[in-house]
Formats: C-alpha cells, structure tokens, sequence
C-alpha cells in the first residue's frame, strides 16, 4: 500500500502524537508499504528520510483552517493530486487536518481520522470549527478513536457516524523489552536508597507538573526524589521558583524534610531506563486524549497514579497497572486533581509495596497480550486492507 499520514510536526519534534505516527509509520514501513509523513518543516531536520519513512515537508506557520497563501495551497494540492491508497489525519485543530476538511470529498484516496480527543471541544474559540466538524465527520471513510467513552467518541456517537473503530495507543517493545545497562540514580546523582518518583511529559502547564509537586511535597513520603522530565524543563523550573504555594512547601521541605526534586530533558535511552528503575509514575495531569506515558508504565512494570483525564480511567481498567485520583473537570474540560485525596492515595501506594507489584507484574502481561505498538500497528494495517477491499 501506498499511504500519507498527515500530522503537524514530526521527527525530531517531541511529543506524544509525534510519538504515535513515528512508532506506525516505521512500523507499517517494515511490513513492506510504502509510507510518507506529510508534516511541517523543522530546522533540526536535515533529511528527508528517516528509518525507511519518507518525510514531504510543508512550511506552514500557525493551524490555518483555510488556504491563506502559496504554502497552505502546496499542502492541499499535494493531497488533490499526489496518488495514494490510504490518507491517516492525525489530531484534529492543527493545519494538517484543518486544511483538509473542506476538500475531503475530493480526496480519491481513502480518508481515516484519527482525531486524539478534540481538546478544544468546549473552548469557545472552537465552537463554528466543531460545528461544521458536524458534516466533516462524514466524508472519512474511518474514524478510529483511542477509547470506548471520551469526548471525540462521544461527538461521533452523538452525530451518528457509522464508520467508527477502536485501536488503543501501546508501548514498543523494542524499547521496554531489552535490558538497559544504566544506573539511572547514579547518572542523575539520587540517592540509592531514594523512592523514586516519575512524570514523564512536556512542560506546556497543562501536564500536572505543579500538582504533582504539590502532592508530593504534602505526602508522607521520606527519602524520595520526584524526576520530572520533558522539553521546556528550564521555562517551567523558573516558574516553579516563582509560585507562592510551591516555593513555600519547597522551603519547609528543606528545612524538615529529605525530599528531592530533579527538572531535566533527557535522551530516550534514559527516559526508559528511568520508566524501568522508578518505583512509581505520578502523573495529575490536567488535559490528555489517550496518555502513551500509561501505556509505556505497563510495559516498564511501573504502577501509576493518574488523574482523570483522557481515558486513564480506562487504561488503569484495561491494564490493571494504576489508580485514579479522583478529579474535578472544569467548564474548558481540564481535569484537577483533588490534592488532599491524592496525597492520601500516594501515601497508600509508598507504603504498599506488594500492592504495587501486583499492579507492574499485571500490567505487563496486559502490555504484551494487547497493547504493544507491535499489535497495534497490524490493526491498522488490517483497517487500511479492509477499507481498500
């Protein structure tokens, strides 16, 4: 099969929707097809190709929803009049499936959303773009969703689509699967006897980095080092620095305290040598579709703490790796954590150690039987046949 998968930015760019298409793309490449990433340009990116994926690069500025100059009409001419089999849109709200929308008709090949949970539902800005996504959602020939019960699904059931499927997001097991050779608390300088507590996620201020701060400053928890880590760490450590609540448990933490906390960026070598050597992942986040950070828990045989956001309540049930706090869900549709029952459920899960074996060791064998990219990766193969057939 030839295919296009269309997705904002990619490779080297860092994310978790970059991490998707990159995990299928290489993969389906493997499988024998013949696979472009159309995507935007990126300095950082001297090659055209990349792990047998071929990568067509568009310079657009911004999420136009209409062409608005040459690079946007390059875009859309490209998807009119390029032949292919399959064209994957990957999250909506951003140009490589905003430019689409109004030319779907158009497009010979064969169309499939998969739209990682709408966002901006409820956001007022956003309220003509879902509207007309109304008819839009039409003209896919498939709409795969990430989970069984959240927003983007539940528009579609509300608007009566028909070609709907679910495939969930997974873990490589290239990645999780070999030993790794790192010390990670000798390399990053924590202490051997440290509980180790992780968040793995970029620093946008909607990853749950200040409350999980604040709950692990509250909690019960002695000799422990919080490692956080993701792009734009350096941004979000001045700002901690800066934040009344935070600076001031900080302090009294210092003073009484044996807790520690480590901002970094690192290589993903390291980043899944830290999954595999944590004790436990804490992750309140405040916005998510279908977090891949749960999934790569499972597959590191890390036990987590999530909020209610996305469908984590899901995977905790589909894995049996996690627990949720419980979450307030504001009128945007961001999720906040409940500090005080938070603190309450880390310091459960810090004292119960065969607890949280019994969630890695279960998680795993969940991991391997569904939700590794391996599997999931045939299931869109299988979808691209049958929707060829």
């Amino acid at each position: 099969m030839k295919i296009f998968h269309c997705v904002e930015s990619y490779y080297p760019a860092v994310g978790g929707m970059q991490e998707v298409v990159k995990q299928l793309s290489e993969r389906l490449v493997k499988l024998g097809h013949d696979l472009t990433v159309l995507t935007r340009y990126n300095a950082d990116r001297a090659f055209n190709e990349f792990n047998g994926v071929k990568i067509k690069t568009f310079n657009i500025v911004g999420n136009p929803c209409i062409i608005e100059n040459e690079n946007d009409k390059e875009y859309v001419d490209f998807l009119l009049n390029t032949p292919c089999d399959i064209i994957t849109f990957f999250a909506a709200q951003q140009w490589a499936t905003n430019l689409a929308l109004p030319i779907l008709k158009n497009i010979k090949a064969k169309k499939v959303s998969v739209p990682t949970g709408y966002s901006g539902l409820y956001w007022p800005e956003f309220k003509s773009y879902f509207e007309d996504m109304k008819t839009w959602i039409h003209d896919y020939d498939m709409n795969v969703y990430l989970s069984n019960d959240y927003r983007d699904i539940n528009f579609a059931k509300e608007n009566k689509v028909k070609h709907t499927i679910l495939i969930p997001n997974g873990a490589a097991e290239d990645e999780f699967l070999p030993e790794t050779t790192i010390n990670v608390r000798q390399e990053l300088n924590i202490p051997e006897h440290h509980f180790l507590i992780l968040l793995v996620g970029s620093y946008t201020g909607w990853k749950g980095h200040r409350e999980a701060i604040e709950l692990f400053l509250k909690s019960n928890i002695k000799n422990a080092t919080l490692l956080m880590i993701g792009n734009n760490y350096e941004y979000f450590k001045r700002q901690y620095i800066k934040h009344p609540k935070l600076a001031l448990l900080s302090f009294i933490n210092k003073l009484t305290g044996s807790k520690k906390i480590i901002f970094n960026f690192l290589p993903r070598n390291l980043t899944v040598a830290c999954y595999k050597q944590a004790d436990l992942f804490l992750f309140p986040s405040n916005i998510e579709c279908s977090p891949i950070v749960l999934f790569e828990c499972a597959a590191a045989q890390l036990p987590f703490l999530s909020s209610d956001a996305g469908n984590s309540i899901e995977i905790a049930k589909w894995t049996k790796g996690g627990e949720i706090i419980p979450t307030i869900k504001d009128e945007n549709g961001f999720s906040h954590v409940i500090i005080n029952e938070g603190v309450k459920m880390l310091n459960e899960l810090y004292v119960n150690k065969a607890k949280r074996k019994k969630m890695a060791e279960d998680s795993f064998a969940l991991w391997k039987e569904k939700y590794s990219w391996e599997i999931i990766t045939k299931e869109y193969e299988k979808l691209y046949f049958n929707l060829l057939k």
